[in-house]
């Protein structure tokens, strides 16, 4: 009746209704583009992938690079199938490594077994990105730690030559990828040394941009702070809940962003420029591939909260992909690919808001131009708006019947900016409104997840908003509800713990690594495993449904040790926090009066004489990563006195961005009865040092 009413308003009016003028700043038509594709690849692959690292020095011999079955087109196939609309690949890492022959490097494939050295991964993966219709994109570590003349001027004419040959010779790009990763210890041509730069001005940036600009109009331009997308500050796989689309980048440095996390992660509400953000996260904990990470490849569960913390929170998602030692997607990762495709296709194959008749509080004059069902037509160049100056405002869905639905999709017309601050749905429900959820921000896409609810009526509320409201689609769904996987643990002194968030499932599991069904030992009680092994499990419901199988592997537990000696700590967090088998608790160094400067150390009596192949670290998780160690010594001992030379130092790289358990293999097994961590170097050149747990590998 509402709507009606205000329709036949506005055919009294004969003077045509203006569209709302845009709120600024508004997006490009290819930012418009690059919103639209929503999902799609990151791929790392070169000399790590071989040498079983993250950051590599930059010394690696480029005879390591050979991988034996490369296929691009196993990729790019896979991707397609999975849902992927896009690629982007490192043609060069830190390690200054190029995956195509470039002229003026002797650090590359031609120099590599693979193909004879006369091959080039950038032209295979154009090709194959071709066949399959899948966008193209580069990412080019502006860092090069092989590089000689890295850090002078003469390195800028280098990395612009490389920005020249990838941008010129491999067709149209949709995306130009550069990360913050800038200046270090490294290789150098043989100087092996420190070199620092001036984040703000080596790279001369407005030069740099413009030359990308030249040769590819119509690329994006990813960094901290955009031009074209901007980091949307962690690499966990979550944009801000609140995201702005909007962003001031001026106060920010590509390289320098450590202290603008949060603006990166939410936006800004007045920015001054449409800089959208973009979620890097790897399917896996690295971001190369390790064989040992087989086992570690994020589960469904895990995948399909950070689709909905990204593309469900107003940001696309660039999800990597190692690729392995033969040059493929491994299988592991490629299941997982599709087990995320068949959950999104299951979830949104049936928009239950279709065929919703619609009615709202206020129409912008016109209901054909700007009326409700325009929010469900299945078409973003529509939308409905209010009038000039009216912000709360509501439209509301009838069904007919009472549905089930558990999921709220909602878009703005961004063609005329971002408006939305905040709104709620409601359900009706015995004869009143009740309030099913809520949020901040909505964007190109919001999605909101919650308890399946019942009702013929679904009601949206705008509750604030910069301008009147353009809302271009609404989507409602009814998600298959998922059964929680069994979350593993195992406490100091090697009991082993399995639990389920599901109410009352029945957990089958195994200890001896084999896949555990209907047919293995049902989880009871605790059970102890001091020693170490592989834990998995299984959990199902009496309907048959069930989760995924989980696995956790464990060393030998640290029951019989105690710290030996550590150098500083806080009373809250005492160093006995590190070896407690509990990854939630930390040791961390005093920050009071009494603090001292790096380096720190933690020293630990193993209470009997060990077999070691190396050692693990796990940092603080939550977002202060204050403490947490960048650089290292390790030492050993059988006394706890003399200590032997150093038996591992290096770099757990990237730690700040990616802060997961990390694994320091050994050369060799070594003896042990004492073990002693001393920490160089924390996150953000700070004087603490910090561990949630160390551990051993023996296994």
């Amino acid at each position: 009746m509402l709507t009606a009413f205000l329709g036949v308003l506005a055919g009294c009016n004969l003077k045509p209704v203006s569209p709302p003028e845009p709120v600024l700043p508004i997006p490009s038509e290819q930012q418009i583009k690059w919103h639209e594709m929503e999902y799609y690849a990151f791929i790392h692959f070169g000399p790590n992938t071989f040498t079983d690292m993250e950051w590599g020095y930059g010394d690696e011999d480029p005879a390591v690079f050979n991988p034996s079955q490369l296929d691009c087109k196993q990729w790019v196939k896979i991707m397609k199938e999975a849902g992927m609309k896009g690629v982007i690949v490192g043609a060069k890492h830190h390690d200054g490594f190029c995956l195509w022959p470039f002229k003026d490097t002797e650090h590359s494939v031609k120099n590599s077994p693979w193909r004879d050295g006369t091959g080039d991964l950038l032209r295979e993966l154009r090709e194959a990105c071709d066949e399959y219709d899948l966008k193209l994109g580069f990412y080019l570590s502006p860092w090069d730690r092989n590089h000689a003349e890295y850090a002078s001027p003469e390195y800028l004419v280098y990395f612009r030559n490389q920005l020249k040959e990838i941008l010129t010779n491999y067709g149209d790009i949709f995306e130009v990828w550069f990360d913050g990763a800038n200046g270090g210890d490294g290789y150098y041509g043989g100087a092996n040394e420190i070199r620092k730069i001036d984040k703000k001005t080596y790279y001369d940036w407005k030069n740099t941009l413009k030359l990308v600009f030249e040769l590819q109009p119509n690329a994006i331009v990813f960094s901290d702070k955009g031009p074209g997308a901007r980091w949307i500050g962690n690499e966990r796989g979550y944009a801000g809940k609140t995201n702005w689309s909007l962003l001031n980048p001026d106060s920010i440095t590509i390289g320098g962003a450590g202290d603008k996390l949060k603006m990166l992660n939410e936006g800004d509400e007045n920015g001054t420029y449409w800089i959208p953000g973009e979620t890097d996260v790897s399917i896996r904990p690295g971001w190369f591939y390790h064989q040992s990470q087989d086992d570690k490849v994020k589960t469904l569960e895990h995948l399909i909260d950070i689709y909905y913390g990204s593309v469900g929170r107003n940001s696309n998602l660039l999800l990597n992909i190692p690729i392995d030692k033969r040059g493929l997607i491994h299988e592991n990762d490629s299941a997982a690919l599709m087990n995320l495709k068949n959950m999104l296709d299951q979830t949104f194959a049936n928009n239950l808001a279709k065929d919703a008749k619609t009615e709202v509080s206020n129409i912008r004059g016109d209901e054909e131009k700007f009326g409700p069902s325009n929010t469900t037509d299945n078409n973003n160049e529509t939308y409905w708006a209010t009038d000039d100056g009216v912000i709360q405002s509501s439209l509301i869905l009838d069904f007919g019947k009472p549905i089930k639905f558990n999921r709220f999709l909602v878009q703005e017309y961004i063609k005329l900016g971002q408006r939305i601050k905040s709104f709620n749905i409601e359900a009706w429900v015995n004869g009143s409104w009740k309030l099913v959820d809520k949020a901040t921000t909505i964007g190109y896409k919001k999605i909101l997840r919650f308890p399946m609810a019942e009702s013929q009526k679904l009601r949206f509320n705008i509750l604030d908003a910069k301008a009147c409201p353009v809302i271009s689609n609404i989507e409602i769904y009814k998600a298959p509800e998922m059964i929680s996987n069994p979350e593993i643990i195992r406490n100091k002194n090697g009991v082993v713990n399995i639990g389920c968030k599901t109410v009352d499932p029945k957990i089958y599991f195994t200890s001896d690594g084999s896949e555990p069904n209907e047919k293995s030992q049902v989880y009871t009680h605790p059970f102890e495993m001091k020693n170490g092994g592989k834990v998995k499990a299984v959990a199902l419901l009496d309907n048959g449904e069930k989760s995924e199988v989980i696995s956790a592997s464990f060393d030998i537990c640290s029951e019989k040790w105690n710290i030996h000696f550590v150098d500083s700590y806080h009373e809250a967090f005492p160093a006995e926090n590190a070896i407690d088998g509990d990854p939630s608790t930390m040791w961390h160094t005093d920050w009071g009066p009494e603090q001292t400067g790096l380096p720190h150390e933690l020293q630990i009596n193993l209470g009997e004489e060990l077999q070691l192949k190396g050692f693990t670290y796990t940092p603080r998780t939550e977002n202060n990563l204050i403490g947490v160690i960048t650089k290292y010594n390790f030492f050993i001992s059988m006394d706890g006195k003399n200590w032997d030379k150093i038996i591992s130092k290096g770099e757990f790289s990237n730690i700040q961005n990616n802060p997961v358990k990390q694994e320091v293999r050994f050369k060799k097994i070594i003896k042990a009865k004492f073990i002693r961590l001393q920490a160089l170097d924390a996150v953000d050149k700070r004087d603490y040092s910090s561990a949630n747990e160390i551990g051993v590998i023996t296994k």
